[in-house]
């Protein structure tokens, strides 16, 4: 008895009918020929809610309910999550559905709401979007059920407790991954690059096709063949293309929900799948005022899920990054000349002068790039109209942060670090755009 009372809830109907009643019960005392007709009303309402309320209990398991989902969550992507519910009771029902989703979701107005006819069923669907990765871990499905009449409405709580790890955005993966099957990055806003021939290696002599480079013309099989044929290349394999993270406090900074840190991680999912996808080794490494973990570069099998679970796991310590120490290990880790991609974050052009001298010492035995972020929040902030003197004095230091990191950039590359100057939101498409530069000119 005391579970179905907890069970039972009056709706909204019942509490708009109450007033009615209790208001005419009030005008009964100025005009008294309305209190027969509330009594009657009143005893109406409970004669009709008492009847709704065992229609709602008559069917034992009159509801069942089950949330499917995906078996990982893609961090900063949308996930669909799905509520099927059955329907046992032999009358059309409507159905509110209120999941108890993770607290890191931060989502406290879901509501589902639908009709299920007799004995049917529905499938309720709702986008998750996690910001952050790890575990999360969900409550019960909470199923409120009322008649037509709407008078009463019964819970039922179903024990769908369960947890979902989020990983690195693995979707973002998927997306570049099904581009780099016929090379149409440039959808992406990923650019195509002209490939030098000369710093490529040899594939095959093939049948000239209009469109090619004639500078690639076989004289020798032309004459052969009596027909025009032509060399075909390819990207040179096996070079090394590492990711450098830096964990340090810097990486904290939030964009669109994500951190810095997120979105290099993201980035470096993509930039290693394509690699290995083109024949080249991926590597992953980890610093911040030490050098915590080191994947050195290789493209076995199932290597892209090595680099899944370790950026997994991976979080910011808020330490200063030790350049110093980073050299030192990359230099007894790498032997061999590789592409590092440096993530990141300078504000201001000191503290990237202070980690200068290491990153030539890098360039030196490795063609390094070093990802600047541009903070797109400041870009509101010149849009805005100059009202008074604080708004023009807010401009124009705005304009000196926008104008300090073009200024870093441009160090970089004078003293010969390649620069990847990028808004957060394009970091992925920035990135490959670097590498597919740096493979098409044979600057590794």
């Amino acid at each position: 008895m005391k579970n179905t009372l907890r069970s039972l809830f009056l709706t909204r109907r019942f509490f708009g009918i109450g007033w009615g009643i209790v208001a005419c019960f009030v005008g009964a005392y100025l005009l008294p020929a309305l209190w027969p007709v509330a009594v009657a009303a009143l005893a109406l309402l409970a004669v009709l809610t008492v009847a709704d309320a065992v229609r709602l209990f008559s069917v034992k398991g009159g509801i069942q309910a089950e949330r499917s989902t995906l078996a990982k969550w893609s961090n900063g992507d949308e996930n669909p999550v799905t509520v099927a519910v059955k329907s046992n009771y032999p009358f059309p029902i409507a159905v509110r559905v209120l999941d108890e989703l993770p607290p890191q979701l931060q989502e406290r107005n879901l509501d589902l709401r639908t009709r299920i006819s007799p004995a049917g069923d529905a499938a309720l669907n709702y986008i998750a979007r996690p910001l952050t990765r790890g575990v999360y871990a969900f409550g019960a499905i909470n199923v409120l059920v009322r008649t037509g009449l709407g008078l009463a409405e019964r819970r039922y709580k179903q024990e769908q407790g369960c947890e979902v790890a989020v990983y690195p955005s693995y979707i973002h993966l998927r997306k570049y991954e099904l581009m780099a099957q016929a090379d149409p990055f440039s959808a992406a806003g990923v650019r195509k690059m002209r490939r030098s021939a000369q710093r490529s290696e040899f594939e095959q002599i093939r049948e000239y096709i209009p469109g090619d480079d004639r500078r690639t013309v076989n004289w020798k099989a032309t004459a052969r063949r009596a027909k025009l044929m032509v060399n075909q290349y390819q990207d040179e394999k096996a070079q090394q293309i590492v990711s450098l993270i830096d964990t340090g406090r810097t990486m904290k900074m939030p964009f669109g929900g994500l951190t810095l840190l997120d979105r290099a991680i993201n980035a470096t999912l993509v930039l290693s799948d394509i690699a290995l996808k083109k024949d080249d080794k991926a590597g992953v490494i980890t610093f911040s005022n030490t050098v915590h973990t080191v994947l050195p570069p290789a493209r076995d099998k199932g290597w892209i899920q090595r680099v899944v679970e370790l950026l997994y796991a991976l979080r910011t310590d808020f330490a200063e990054t030790d350049m110093e120490a980073l050299y030192a290990r990359v230099k007894r880790t790498l032997p061999q000349r590789s592409l590092l991609v440096l993530h990141t974050n300078y504000e201001s052009l000191s503290a990237m002068r202070r980690q200068l001298p290491f990153l030539q010492l890098l360039s030196r035995s490795h063609l390094v790039a070093v990802v600047i972020f541009r903070n797109t929040e400041l870009d509101g902030l010149l849009q805005q109209p100059d009202r008074d003197t604080m708004s023009v004095y807010i401009k124009t230091i705005t304009t000196q942060f926008i104008h300090e990191k073009e200024l870093i950039a441009k160090e970089l590359e004078r003293h010969g670090v390649l620069t990847i100057l990028t808004a957060p939101e394009q970091l992925s498409t920035s990135v490959l755009n670097k590498y597919l530069e740096v493979k098409a000119r044979g600057m590794l």
